[in-house]
C-alpha cells in the first residue's frame, strides 16, 4: 500500500486542546462510573457519550476534525473500565484490612496496571481487531456517532442529524438526572421488588426490579442475545438454585433475608463456576488468533527497521513493538516494588521475595491470559457486558491456590487474613490490566473505522488512565464514607452492594482458609459446558441467533436488582430497532436510540455522585436525615412509592422512545 499523502499527515489528531477536555470528561464519567458500578455490579461505557461531548464543545474550531474527537472519546473512555477496578478493591474494606482506601497505593494499582493493559492491547489489536470479525457494537456505534458529527457543515441533512443526536444525549441525560432525584425524595421506589415461597416446603425465591434508567439503557446498547442469556442464567439462578438450596438449608428468619442469604452464599458460587469455564473456554478459540498478532506486529518492527515506516498503512502503526516491550518491563519494576511493599506492611516481610517476585510473574501470565478473554468477549457483546468480574473470579482463585501452596505453609495461623488482603491485592493489579486492554480493543476498533493513527490512541489511553487513577481513590473514599460497602465491618442499611467485590473476597477467605465449597463451584462449571454446547449448536444451525455463556454466567451470579431491569432495556431496544428497520433510514433511527440510551446513564450516574456526595456530608450540611437526607416522605409510603414509580418509568420510557422515533422520522422526511 502507497504511503500517505502528507497533507492527511497534518491533520489535528492528538492535540493539547483534545488532550485536556479528554481528561475533564474522564474525571466526571469515571467518577459516575463508580458509583453505579458499586451500587448496580454493572459499569457502562463512556465512550459514545464522550464522543458526543467532545463534538458539541469542539465544532466551534474550524480545524477540528473527526480523528481529534477520536482521540477525545479514546481517552474518556478509560472512565468506563478503570473503575472497574471496584469489583475488587473494595473487598479490601469489606474484610477489615482496611478502613479506607490510600490514595497512593491505590493509584499505583490503577495507574501501573492500567498502562500495562494498553501495552498488551497492541499484539492484540491484530488478533482481535484487524484479523477479526468480531463486531464491536459499542467500538461500531461510537464510530457511527463520530462520522454524524463530522459531517460536512454544507450538508444540511448531516447537521440536523448532529443536532438530533445531540438533543437526544440531552434530553436522556435530563430525564434520567430528574428521575434519580425524585427517587433520592422517596416519592418514586427505587425498586419493585417481591419475595415469596415456593410451594409448601420451604423454598424461596424472589425478584428485584430496579427502577433505573441507566440499567434499562445498557440493556439497549448491549442487545437481545445478551439480555436473554442474562435472564436465562437470571432464571436458573433464582427459579432453581435459590428454591433449591433454601429448601436444603436449616435456616430462619423472613422470606426476603432467607432468599438474600441463599443467592449470596449458594447461587453466587454457582454463577462463578459457570463464568470461569466459559471465560476458559473463550481463551482456548483465541490461541492461534493471539498467535497470528503477535507474528504480525514482530513483521510490523521489521518494516519500520527497513526504513519502510511510512509504506505502513495508517491504521497499522501501533506503537512499535520495541517501546511497547520497553515500557512493559519499565512496568515490572514498580509493581514488583508495590507488591513487596504490600507484603511488608501486612506482616508478610519474611516472604517479600517469593511475593514480589511471583507476583510480577502472576500479574505478566494472567494479566495477557485475562486481557484476551475480556477483549474477545468486549468485541463480542461490549464492554459494557464485559465479564471482567467474572474473569477476576478466576484469578483470586488461582491467586489464592499460589499463597495456599508457597507462602501459607510457612506463616503463622494468624496471617491468614494477611494473606486473603494480600491475594485481592494482586487480583486488583491483574484486573486493570485485564480492563484497560478489554476497553482499547473497543477504542481501536472505532479508530479503525474513521481512519485514526493507533499509536496516537494508545498514547492517549495512557493520559486517560493515569487521569482516571487520580480520580478513583478520593470518590472511593467518597462513597465509603457515605454508605459504606455491604458486608464490611459496621456497614449500615443503605451500604452499597458491590455484589462482585463481596463475592471475589469471599472466594480469596474460602480458599485460603479452606471452607469453600467445591461443590458449588462444580455444578457452575457443568451448567457452563451445557450453555457452551447449547451455544455451539447454535452457531453452527442459526444465523444470528447465540447464547453468550459469559452472559448465562452473569445472570446467575448477580442480583435481580442487577440483570432484570438490563433485560427489560435489551427487549425494548430490540423492538425500536426492529421498528426502525421498517422506516427509511433505518440506521440513523437506530443511532438516536443508541444515543438516549447513552444520556439515559450519563445523566442517572452523575447525579448519583452528587447524591453520594450530599449523604457522605449530610450531618454536616444540617440534614435531619442523615441516612436519605432528600426524602419528603416516610415509610408507610412505600409501597404507594413502587407503584407510582413503575408506572412513571414505564410512562417515560414510552414518551422518550416515541418522541425518539418521531424525531427520526421528521428528519427522514427533511432529507
Amino acid at each position: 500500500m502507497s504511503g500517505i499523502h502528507p497533507s492527511a499527515e497534518s491533520r489535528k489528531e492528538l492535540t493539547i486542546r483534545g488532550l485536556i477536555l479528554g481528561v475533564v470528561i474522564t474525571v466526571i464519567f469515571t467518577a459516575a462510573n463508580v458509583y453505579f458500578g458499586l451500587k448496580a455490579g454493572l459499569t457502562f461505557a463512556t465512550s459514545i457519550p464522550a464522543a458526543v461531548i467532545s463534538m458539541a464543545l469542539l465544532r466551534g474550531f474550524k480545524d477540528s476534525t473527526i480523528q481529534e474527537n477520536n482521540v477525545v472519546q479514546t481517552i474518556a473512555s478509560a472512565a468506563g473500565t478503570l473503575s472497574s477496578i471496584i469489583f475488587v478493591l473494595p473487598g479490601m474494606i469489606m474484610i477489615g484490612w482496611w478502613t479506607g482506601f490510600p490514595f497512593w497505593t491505590s493509584f499505583a494499582v490503577c495507574a501501573l496496571g492500567g498502562i500495562l493493559g494498553v501495552m498488551y492491547s497492541i499484539p492484540l489489536r491484530r488478533a482481535l481487531v484487524t484479523n477479526s470479525d468480531l463486531p464491536y457494537p459499542e467500538g461500531l456505534a461510537c464510530a457511527e456517532v463520530l462520522k454524524v458529527g463530522a459531517g460536512d457543515e454544507a450538508d444540511a441533512g448531516s447537521v440536523e442529524e448532529g443536532r438530533a443526536g445531540l438533543l437526544a444525549v440531552l434530553w436522556g441525560s435530563i430525564v434520567s438526572a430528574v428521575f434519580a432525584v425524585v427517587v433520592a425524595t422517596q416519592v418514586f421506589a427505587s425498586d419493585v421488588v417481591q419475595y415469596f415461597r415456593v410451594g409448601n416446603k420451604g423454598a424461596v425465591s424472589g425478584f428485584d426490579f430496579n427502577l433505573s434508567f441507566a440499567l434499562f439503557a445498557i440493556g439497549h446498547l448491549v442487545g437481545l442475545s445478551v439480555g436473554i442469556a442474562m435472564l436465562i442464567g437470571a432464571v436458573i439462578g433464582w427459579g432453581w438454585g435459590v428454591p433449591h438450596y433454601s429448601l436444603l438449608a436449616e435456616a430462619s428468619g423472613t422470606v426476603a433475608k432467607l432468599a438474600q442469604d441463599t443467592w449470596s452464599h449458594k447461587v453466587r458460587f454457582v454463577g462463578a463456576g459457570a463464568i470461569g469455564v466459559s471465560a476458559i473456554w473463550t481463551l482456548a478459540k483465541l490461541v492461534k488468533p493471539v498467535i497470528s498478532g503477535l507474528s504480525s506486529a514482530m513483521a510490523a518492527s521489521r518494516v519500520r527497521k527497513a526504513g519502510k515506516a511510512d509504506s505502513l498503512p495508517r491504521t497499522e502503526r501501533d506503537i512499535p513493538i520495541g517501546i511497547v516491550g520497553l515500557v512493559t518491563l519499565a512496568c515490572f519494576v514498580p509493581i514488583a516494588w508495590l507488591l513487596g511493599y504490600f507484603g511488608t506492611i501486612s506482616g508478610l516481610g519474611a516472604h517479600v521475595g517469593v511475593l514480589a517476585i511471583g507476583g510480577v510473574a502472576f500479574v505478566v501470565l494472567m494479566g495477557f491470559f485475562v486481557s484476551t478473554v475480556c477483549g474477545y468477549m468486549a468485541g463480542l457483546i461490549g464492554s459494557s457486558n464485559s465479564p471482567l468480574s467474572g474473569v477476576g473470579i478466576l484469578v483470586v482463585i488461582a491467586a489464592a491456590l499460589l499463597l495456599v501452596a508457597f507462602v501459607k505453609p510457612y506463616v503463622d495461623a494468624e496471617a491468614g487474613k494477611a494473606l486473603v488482603a494480600f491475594a485481592l491485592f494482586i487480583t486488583s493489579v491483574v484486573f486493570t490490566v485485564a480492563a484497560i486492554a478489554n476497553n482499547n480493543l473497543q477504542d481501536l476498533k472505532t479508530g479503525q473505522l474513521v481512519d485514526a493513527t493507533p499509536w496516537r490512541q494508545q498514547v492517549a489511553l495512557v493520559i486517560g488512565v493515569v487521569a482516571g487513577a487520580a480520580v478513583i481513590p478520593p470518590v472511593l473514599d467518597l462513597l465509603n464514607h457515605a454508605y459504606g460497602f455491604a458486608g464490611a465491618p459496621g456497614a449500615g442499611a443503605h451500604a452499597l452492594p458491590a455484589p462482585q467485590a463481596g463475592l471475589i473476597s469471599a472466594l480469596a477467605q474460602g480458599v485460603i482458609t479452606n471452607n469453600i465449597d467445591w461443590s458449588l463451584i462444580i455444578t457452575g462449571i457443568w451448567i457452563g459446558v451445557a450453555i457452551i454446547v447449547v451455544d455451539e449448536i447454535l452457531a453452527r444451525t442459526t444465523k444470528h441467533v447465540r447464547l453468550p455463556p459469559l452472559a448465562v454466567g452473569l445472570g446467575i451470579y448477580l442480583p435481580t436488582v442487577s440483570t432484570l431491569m438490563v433485560v427489560v432495556g435489551s427487549v425494548v431496544g430490540w423492538y425500536f430497532d426492529r421498528r426502525a428497520d421498517r422506516g427509511p433510514k433505518p440506521e440513523s433511527t437506530k443511532q438516536l436510540g443508541v444515543l438516549l440510551a447513552s444520556g439515559l446513564i450519563v445523566g442517572e450516574s452523575v447525579v448519583g455522585v452528587l447524591i453520594a456526595a450530599i449523604v457522605a456530608f449530610a450531618d454536616k450540611l444540617g440534614f435531619s436525615n442523615p441516612e436519605a437526607p432528600l426524602a419528603l416522605v416516610g415509610e408507610g409510603f412505600a409501597n404507594a412509592a413502587e407503584w407510582i414509580g413503575g408506572i412513571a418509568f414505564a410512562a417515560i420510557i414510552f414518551v422518550l422512545y416515541r418522541w425518539v422515533a418521531r424525531m427520526a422520522n421528521g428528519l427522514n422526511a427533511k432529507s
